[in-house]
């Protein structure tokens, strides 16, 4: 007998841009949704009977709709409309699992002054939201992903496990560089996400331009206990910092020296660091 353990669909990378117009500044933000819904669609995989299949389509298409009925102030909180929208309105639907993940719009600086209409995006960086959402609970997660961020000075990596394989010299003097991804749980769907995910931002920045750092293991881990420290209502963070090496250049064969200044970036490959930590 053959059993299916596991079943969701939905739809991803739907990609809106909502402008709102104010009397003196217009608002621009655009988000990409990924929608993913469990419930009782089993007949649809087994039999192919849909009749309790919400189709992908309705799902893109309910994005649009809600946007424009609805404010989209922040991903978080768009994220929760979306998905009480689809346990609310279908009974066969059991869970929605929502992510937002937002590409920022800042407006020009003229002369000094935000312009009014007029928008750059100069940076990868996303903010990020995940809502689970079933009748009996609901888990909300802010964060962003794609920070670039380095630091030359205060890093090194020495003491560790050497073997027969091991060319990695011991240093006290290196760059860091990562691109961070965090992740944190709030304890409520009632908080201001907005103001909640600048200050998680700034500590985390705030703390790896100041630590000294032993490891990218050691600054993960200081980033993310000093969040959870200053920031109430969060129960639990995430965080992922891959090591982006940027090697030293051997300039011995040309007579010179190089105090890691000249440096090689590379992309691949590199190393992964990720933890949780958990507010007690």
């Amino acid at each position: 007998m053959i059993e299916m353990t596991h079943d969701s669909y939905g739809k991803s990378d739907v990609r809106l841009m909502k402008v709102t117009r104010g009397p003196e500044r217009h608002h621009v933000i655009e988000v990409s949704v990924d929608i993913r819904l469990e419930g009782d669609f089993e007949a649809g995989y087994t039999d192919g009977d849909n009749t309790k299949v919400l189709p992908t389509d309705t799902m893109k298409n309910t994005v649009y709709a809600l946007a424009r009925r609805h404010p989209v102030e922040t991903p978080e909180q768009f994220a929760l409309l979306l998905a009480e929208h689809f346990v609310d309105s279908q009974p066969q639907i059991a869970r929605a699992l929502v992510s937002v993940a937002e590409r920022p719009w800042n407006n020009l600086e003229i002369d000094g002054r935000a312009h009014p209409h007029a928008f750059s995006q100069a940076t990868g960086e996303r903010r990020t939201a995940v809502v689970d959402h079933r009748p009996e609970s609901t888990q909300v997660r802010g964060g962003l992903r794609d920070l670039v961020i380095l630091k030359s000075a205060n890093s090194g990596f020495s003491n560790f496990v050497e073997d027969e394989f091991t060319t990695l010299a011991e240093t006290d003097d290196r760059v860091l560089a990562t691109s961070l991804e965090a992740s944190w749980r709030y304890d409520s769907t009632d908080r201001d996400f907005a103001a909640v995910h600048s200050e998680a931002r700034t500590i985390l920045l705030k703390v790896f331009a100041a630590h000294e750092s032993l490891s990218v293991q050691h600054t993960l881990h200081a980033m993310g206990e000093r969040v959870l420290q200053e920031i109430t209502g969060l129960t639990t963070i995430h965080l992922q910092m891959p090591n982006k090496h940027n090697l030293p250049v051997d300039l011995e064969p040309f007579g010179m020296d190089n105090p890691h200044q000249i440096l090689l970036p590379i992309d691949e490959p590199s190393g992964f660091i990720e933890a949780t930590l958990k507010k007690g």
